[in-house]
């Protein structure tokens, strides 16, 4: 199965929802009006695309309307389309230009983080980069053999302490194997609580002050892993993620199992995160790197 048709069927809830809807509407309007623009603004909001972002998409789409003097309902679905992808454009590729350079994944438990390491990894070893895992999710039990079963389906190194060591230090061991080894990217798995904010900011700028040192002036991105299927609740968690960690992208899982898929374009507008990687599906090769042209096309075309 091609890239597309990956994003495409991963996407198959998302469109039967969301775009289902957003067509049923247009053909029963037999032109556009304030009453349409207020209809397509609870359909988009409905479909988790939030409330400040469906307004701003109608707000955009009442624009295009205006400037292009379209009358026919049928024409806003290429518009929508057009909107959606410029608003998801920007920042999506990933900050890996220097050797090496640094991956710090971090989220909630349960999202498919270590899930989402094993499958990045395995994704940048296909493009002939030179991986090193480290396992700094030190406080739950099993993420360290979790991400070794990972690793090994990969086919990377992968660097551990004992469950309970100080993460910084698992991150200071993995960038000196990582270096030593001639590695091209080192990706870190981190704590994946927020219950105590203060203890995750303070893990992460320890985690933050040996990088800093040991890596000066290498690329460094630090990666939120979000579960779809939560809708605006992932939003919420990156708005905390952001304030405690500086995220610079965003990872969403499970984006095949659910019909809220409107969250990344949400994601994007709302708090202006790029979407690095999305997830549509449970094989090692289903981790796909974020194309906003492809996703609004698998949405919006026939």
């Amino acid at each position: 199965m091609g890239f597309f048709d990956k994003i495409k069927q991963g996407l198959k809830k998302t469109k039967d929802s969301m775009v289902k809807h957003v067509e049923t509407l247009v053909n029963s309007f037999t032109k556009i009006d304030e009453e349409f623009f207020e209809e397509l603004e609870e359909t988009l909001i409905m479909s988790d695309v939030g409330v400040a972002t469906s307004v701003k998409i109608c707000d955009l789409l009442r624009a295009k309307v205006k400037e292009t003097g379209e009358t026919d309902p049928a024409a806003i679905k290429g518009m929508i389309k057009e909107i959606v992808s410029g608003m998801l454009e920007g920042g999506e590729e990933l900050h890996i230009g220097t050797k090496p350079s640094i991956i710090l994944v971090i989220g909630v438990n349960g999202v498919g983080k270590t899930t989402t390491i094993g499958k990045m990894a395995a994704h940048l070893k296909s493009q002939g980069k030179k991986v090193i895992l480290g396992a700094a999710d030190t406080f739950r039990a099993a993420a360290i053999e979790q991400l070794e079963i990972w690793s090994q389906r990969a086919g990377v190194d992968m660097i551990k302490h004992k469950e309970g060591a100080d993460p910084a230090a698992v991150v200071y061991d993995t960038i000196q194997a990582g270096k030593a080894r001639g590695c091209d990217v080192i990706i870190c798995d981190t704590a994946g609580r927020l219950h105590n904010k203060k203890n995750l900011m303070d893990e992460l700028s320890k985690i933050s002050r040996v990088i800093e040192r040991e890596m000066e002036g290498c690329e460094k991105e630090i990666l939120l892993v979000l579960d779809a299927t939560t809708g605006q609740n992932a939003v919420n968690q990156a708005k905390q993620f952001q304030e405690a960690a500086g995220i610079t992208g965003i990872v969403l899982t499970k984006l095949d199992g659910t019909a809220k898929g409107g969250i990344v374009i949400a994601i994007k507008d709302e708090l202006g995160l790029p979407v690095k990687y999305i997830g549509v599906g449970e094989q090692i090769d289903d981790l796909q790197p974020f194309d906003p042209k492809a996703f609004a096309d698998a949405l919006f075309d026939d």
